[in-house]
């Protein structure tokens, strides 16, 4: 079952305007996409050749803009089920 069919990633400004109306700063960006750093945030959003953002990470932001905590706690729970280690 895909949920996502066909995909257009984001611009970087588009990047940078959810930033923006976040309030965040580049490393809280980085941990609400699962990155290291905001060194890795600002690689999609700018430099002379921005990465393109994944579906994955897009839909990994917007899960945790749109889910309640206790929505996200059983989507942990169900990842620790099938195996995974999470600290």
């Amino acid at each position: 079952m895909r949920i996502i069919n066909e995909y257009s990633a984001p611009t970087p400004e588009d990047l940078m305007q959810l930033k923006d109306r976040l309030g965040m700063t580049g490393n809280q960006m980085a941990d609400l996409a699962g990155l290291a750093g905001g060194e890795q945030w600002r690689k999609y959003t700018g430099g002379k050749t921005p990465r393109s953002m994944s579906a994955q990470m897009l839909f990994y932001i917007a899960a945790q803009l749109v889910l309640e905590p206790k929505q996200i706690d059983s989507i942990v729970a169900k990842m620790r089920e099938l195996g995974a280690e999470i600290i």
